[in-house]
């Protein structure tokens, strides 16, 4: 047996370190397993704090930590996200939108008999077997407050505020979890056997020793690359985007609060519009090699422009980001997760799940002591590598099928620019739709149906040969529309819900007063 896998040190805060300090901390407290969990953030160091999406998983997570779902809405100013409206993408003309929701189609054997179902029936292939997108587009809550926490009639996701966030799970952490906060800086990395890490320097002079370093310093990547020199793998051959501009729009009081992340297409990228019960996060992802700053910068500001014509002048934020991720993920007794690890364009909300998922693998197959632990890497190094090929794939598919005449858009679709594997599906999927025999994975990050969504959103090919839908479909279909009819009638709209909240919350401040 070797040493014990006991003392676990967070390098980094924002949301990838306090999330990891919170899952880890309640999950030894609901074990009763010895864990000694340190976090170190620098006071200088500011984070990102522009990830304002997140996946369903989301809500299992909070769950797992302990955090109530209203806790967590009021304290981050969140909202619902039923899924993504991508508007512009395939032509560019005015009805050109298609939306990708979080509720899977009905299942079949045979997906070719939902592709057969959505012919005959005409309109969009997410409208023609899901409800969740005409919830999603008369600004619906997923759920009734009436309902247990985490609870909808709809799958679910959140918006919110990303600083908000990473302050909501600090507190948890320290004030409920029992994790130890250092602010200070680290200047050098102490090694150990094997290049293993001994220990962290701080600047005040102190040095922290631990069994397990978890590397959540962002884009620095201070142990992972800076000590245990895992390299990077840039996949900006096949994804182009490389800078941000990020803007917080305030709204007026009242207005609608969208279900969905809107992601509108432009000559050298995208525009993604989040909004929260106070604000709109809105921002330009655009590739260098195509327009320059002031190009993206007035995009940006025609767009906010139309959109939120009282907003008045913007000054955004501008970020630059690589594109790719780490040989090796885990490295000796290092872990990096979150932006250490690797960053893609925020296109379908990948970094956040990206960070809860390396967590699920960290517990689910946590090394009990030291000598088993470069087996435990060598496992997620294989899993994380497959995952963030999935990645790239994924995104990828969002441009390789558009039909706009500008540069960029041509430049997508070069087949030298697409990952060998896509390349492959593209011309499979011409007989036979994504299925999950393309996504074998126990837990894929975006499973078939996710595929079917933007494939057949982006007009993709379908099979010549499509039988006729089955009894047992159209039934699932008919009681979809009559559940959309129902969901339509039945659910507050987001507005509604989240003012009812914080009259409720004011309510009961005033009685404990």
């Amino acid at each position: 047996m070797g040493t014990a896998v006991e003392r676990i040190v967070i390098a980094g805060g924002g949301t990838a370190g306090w999330m990891s300090a919170c899952r880890l901390g309640a999950w030894a407290s609901s074990t009763r397993r010895k864990l000694d969990i340190t976090l170190v953030e620098s006071p200088d160091i500011p984070t990102v704090g522009v990830g304002e999406g997140t996946w369903p998983t989301m809500r299992d997570t909070l769950a797992e930590i302990g955090i109530d779902e209203g806790e967590f809405l009021r304290s981050c100013d969140a909202s619902f996200k039923q899924g993504s409206r991508f508007d512009g993408w395939r032509t560019g003309r005015g009805d050109d939108s298609y939306f990708h929701p979080f509720t899977p189609p009905p299942a079949v054997r045979d997906p070719r008999q939902l592709v057969a179902a959505w012919k005959s029936g005409g309109g969009s292939f997410a409208q023609a077997i899901s409800a969740q997108q005409d919830v999603a587009q008369a600004s619906l809550a997923p759920r009734q407050r009436s309902m247990p926490p985490y609870a909808g009639a709809l799958n679910y996701a959140y918006h919110l505020d990303a600083g908000k966030f990473a302050e909501l799970l600090r507190r948890h952490a320290v004030g409920l979890l029992g994790v130890t906060h250092i602010s200070d800086t680290i200047v050098s990395v102490e090694a150990g056997p094997d290049n293993e890490i001994a220990a962290i320097h701080m600047r005040s002079g102190r040095r922290i020793t631990g069994d397990l370093f978890i590397d959540c310093s962002g884009h620095s990547a201070l142990l992972i690359k800076g000590h245990c020199g895992s390299e990077w793998i840039d996949r900006s051959a096949q994804l182009f985007n490389d800078r941000a501009l990020a803007a917080q729009v305030p709204v007026e009081p009242g207005s609608a609060i969208a279900s969905q992340t809107i992601a509108t297409a432009h000559r050298a990228g995208w525009i993604w519009d989040i909004a929260l019960p106070g604000r709109r996060g809105i921002g330009c992802v655009y590739s260098s090699k195509f327009i320059d700053d002031s190009e993206a910068e007035q995009i940006l500001a025609n767009y906010i422009a139309a959109a939120l014509p009282a907003a008045g002048e913007v000054k955004p934020r501008r970020l630059a980001f690589p594109t790719g991720h780490r040989t090796r993920f885990w490295s000796g007794n290092c872990l990096a997760i979150g932006l250490s690890s690797g960053f893609i364009e925020p296109l379908e909300s990948s970094a956040i799940v990206l960070v809860e998922l390396s967590l699920r693998a960290l517990i689910e197959n946590f090394p009990s002591d030291r000598a088993t632990m470069g087996l435990v890497a060598d496992r997620f190094n294989d899993l994380f590598t497959t995952r963030w090929d999935r990645i790239v794939e994924f995104l990828k598919l969002h441009y390789v099928l558009s039909e706009r005449s500008e540069p960029y858009w041509q430049a997508q679709r070069d087949p030298t620019t697409f990952p060998a594997r896509l390349a492959g599906l593209l011309e499979l999927w011409r007989q036979l739709p994504p299925s999950t025999y393309d996504l074998p994975l126990a837990e894929e990050i975006f499973p078939a149906a996710s595929y079917q969504y933007v494939y057949y959103g982006m007009n993709g090919a379908a099979p010549a040969d499509l039988p006729k839908p089955g009894a047992e479909l159209i039934a699932q279909l008919q009681e979809t529309a009559q559940r959309r009819r129902s969901l339509l009638a039945a659910l507050p709209t987001n507005r509604a819900y989240f003012d009812a909240m914080a009259a409720e919350a004011s309510r009961t401040l005033e009685n404990q007063a």
